[in-house]
Parts: C-alpha cells; structure tokens; sequence
C-alpha cells in the first residue's frame, strides 16, 4: 500500500469522516466521559499540526495530531487513528515516524500520549516504537482508563 503522509486541515469532509469512525471507535470500548478526543475546532487551533495518511488514490486512511505542550519542548500526540480496512499495513507507524521527525525538527523534545486500558494493540505498537509508560498527567490524572506513554526524541 503505498501511503502519503501531509498536514492538513482537519475541516475537511474525508478527515471529519475519519474523525467521526475514531470517535465510534473509542465510545464503542469506554464512557464519553472517560474519551478525551479533540474535536474540529479543537484541531484548528494555532500550532497544532493535522497529519492525513492518504492511499495512492488519495482516499484517507489514517491521522494523528501533534499538539504543543505549553511554551516548552513538550507535545501530545492526540487523534491517531486508522481506518479498519488500513490496519496492519504499516499506517500508523508511518504517521509515528513523520510526526516524530517534525517534533524533533521543531525543536520538541519529548512526545507524550494518553490512550485507553483496552487499546493492547496501540499499547504494543507505542512500546515497540520506543515509548515508556508514564505517570497518567494532565486531564487523565485520576482517570482508571488511561495509560499514558512518553518517548524522548
């Protein structure tokens, strides 16, 4: 499968229809109120990048936000999300991969992430690729259903 991978605008109506799919998703495994999901409006604020995998036919795939931290060398990975169809073909390594080398680039130095206690695949995938559980932090402290994970760049 060959996959291109570029920032975009999330108001877009392939990638709020990815949006929404995620959004299934994580209400289908945990309460609303226990998902922290970003919405549009959310996405557009200034600084925070929209990263769209698209298939060589330009239909998307998959997606991931990178969302500074405050003013330091800090950001969240938020958003990621792959369309059933696209799992296993390497999609969400690949936006891994080009969000890490813009962070780096950008001068960020850390890369944190929250994702759920039922999500083993996402769990395995970010700690395959370098990333070590850490204390829940921010809005998941006390959340029974968080995991968070952070890797240094």
């Amino acid at each position: 499968m060959t996959i291109s991978i570029s920032i975009e605008p999330p108001r877009q109506a392939d990638v709020e229809a990815l949006l929404a799919a995620g959004t299934v998703f994580a209400h289908s495994l945990y309460p609303v109120e226990n998902t922290f999901l970003l919405s549009t409006d959310e996405l557009e604020r200034p600084g925070v990048d929209v990263y769209v995998a698209r298939d060589q036919d330009g239909v998307t795939c998959g997606m991931a936000a990178l969302v500074p931290l405050g003013p330091d060398t800090r950001a969240e990975l938020k958003r990621l999300f792959v369309h059933t169809e696209a799992r296993g073909r390497g999609v969400a390594g690949r936006l891994l991969d080009r969000i890490e080398a813009d962070a780096a680039g950008r001068g960020i130095r850390s890369l944190a992430l929250e994702t759920g206690t039922l999500q083993h695949a996402a769990m395995a995938l970010y700690r395959g690729r370098g990333y070590e559980q850490i204390e829940l932090f921010g809005p998941y402290v006390g959340e029974e259903l968080s995991v968070c994970f952070a890797k240094s760049l």
